[in-house]
């Protein structure tokens, strides 16, 4: 039988409603920000491989989905030492992640996918709930940090609950989508 921790002590002491204000605008300028530079392309020299990144956000991806995993053991397990450094790993990989894609696409720009039939069905399907769950999980991701690092613990783990398996579907449709695209590169 384990032994499960105690909460920790509350670490963070800033005012819920400018939490969620900073929170909320700083989701909405990532946004923005990826939809701009979405519709960039940087011209490179062609002497190295722009698709490398693409390589690196499914590695990222794939790391996150095994953090979100471990995050959810070390939850249940009542872990919290563990699972807050798990869970700051797996938001520091998306961070990394974010930067990554959006230098994917300044340097590569779009690729089409060149699949037909059924496969394309399932591309697109997955691509789809990929970037819509992306692009609007963001903030509940952020809000579910704060909750935590504030010591708000019991509004954590009813956010968590319905934010934990967003965010894993999108590292792991992220990977899949990799998969599907990158012989047409």
């Amino acid at each position: 039988m384990s032994v499960r921790e105690p909460y920790p002590p509350v670490q963070l002491r800033t005012p819920v409603a400018l939490a969620k204000r900073i929170i909320w605008i700083f989701s909405g300028i990532v946004f923005v920000a990826v939809v701009v530079l979405n519709r960039v392309q940087v011209p490179t020299s062609g002497t190295w491989d722009v698709h490398v990144f693409a390589k690196v956000n499914a590695v990222l991806n794939s790391l996150v989905s095994v953090l979100l995993l471990l995050g959810l053991f070390t939850a249940k397990a009542g872990k919290w030492s563990v699972h807050k450094k798990v869970m700051l790993a797996a938001m520091s990989g998306s961070v990394l992640f974010l930067v990554s894609y959006i230098l994917h696409h300044l340097f590569a720009g779009e690729t089409r996918f060149g699949g037909e039939g059924a496969i394309k069905v399932v591309y697109y399907v997955v691509l789809a709930t990929h970037i819509v769950l992306a692009a609007t999980s963001l903030p509940f991701i952020l809000l579910t940090a704060f909750r935590a690092l504030s010591g708000r613990y019991p509004e954590h783990r009813a956010m968590a609950r319905r934010v934990w398996p967003v965010w894993f579907y999108v590292s792991v449709s992220g990977v899949l989508v990799y998969f599907l695209i990158s012989p047409y590169y």
